[in-house]
């Protein structure tokens, strides 16, 4: 039988290309998002299970899991993609608008997915976590205060849970992307994607199976003497 994986904001760019990339792999593959229109969407054109699931909401993690498992089957494989910006200088901020939601969803949604599916995989005696990062968490950007601190939190609370889910096989990795050409980057003006290239060593803007290539590599049964790790794939922009 084919292990599960489940890719959270999995609907669109980076999550969309690692569902993708799982099931070529031949992985059963589910997503979830909070925006049916677009579960439905990607659904009808994947054939890949869709969920409504609020990472935030720890109720609402442990009932769409649950459904996951019971419709799906015991998850081996948890893509923790999903997350949301809310830039600005850190001056203009406020707690309630650009910080308390970024850490809800970017930090809490991690918490939340891993604390629920982790105790499946410690049975099993089994599992792959990936954590999808930014490069932004690891050299910092102006503007991203908020953002960035929620992704190097994601790095810290990987390595830490990579010691304690070893014993039982499990491995957590994480996959740190740099600039990726997305629906929203390509609606960026040419001439800043023209400099953008320009900052990258390997001459061009990453794409989400590059990323999907990296997080599918972690997954692998051959993998499993890779953990605590974070895979830069940023075309050479930023050696950490």
């Amino acid at each position: 039988m084919a292990r599960v994986a489940l890719v959270t904001g999995g609907t669109r760019g980076i999550g969309a290309g690692i569902a993708k990339a799982l099931k070529a792999d031949g992985y059963t593959v589910a997503v979830c998002d909070v925006v049916d229109d677009q579960l439905e969407a990607f659904t009808k054109e994947t054939g890949i299970a869709g969920y409504n699931i609020n990472i935030a909401d720890i109720e609402s993690v442990q009932a769409g899991v649950a459904k996951v498992e019971s419709e799906v089957g015991p998850i081996d494989i948890l893509v923790n993609n999903a997350g949301i910006t809310r830039d600005g200088l850190m001056v203009k901020m406020t707690r309630e608008k650009n910080w308390d939601p970024i850490i809800a969803v970017n930090l809490g949604g991690c918490f939340n997915m891993c604390n629920t599916v982790l105790p499946g995989m410690n049975e099993r005696k089994w599992g792959r976590i990936v954590n999808v990062t930014s490069m932004n968490g690891q050299r910092g950007q102006p503007g991203q205060t908020n953002y960035s601190a929620t992704k190097a939190g994601v790095q810290g609370f990987s390595r830490s849970l990579a010691l304690e889910a070893a014993r039982a096989g499990v491995t957590v990795n994480c996959v740190s992307p740099g600039f990726i050409l997305t629906e929203m980057t390509a609606a960026m003006k040419p001439e800043m994607l023209e400099m953008m290239v320009k900052m990258i060593p390997l001459g061009r803007i990453g794409q989400p199976e590059d990323i999907a290539n990296g997080v599918a590599f972690l997954c692998k049964e051959e993998s499993g003497w890779i953990t605590g790790e974070t895979m830069s794939i940023n075309g050479g922009q930023f050696m950490y």
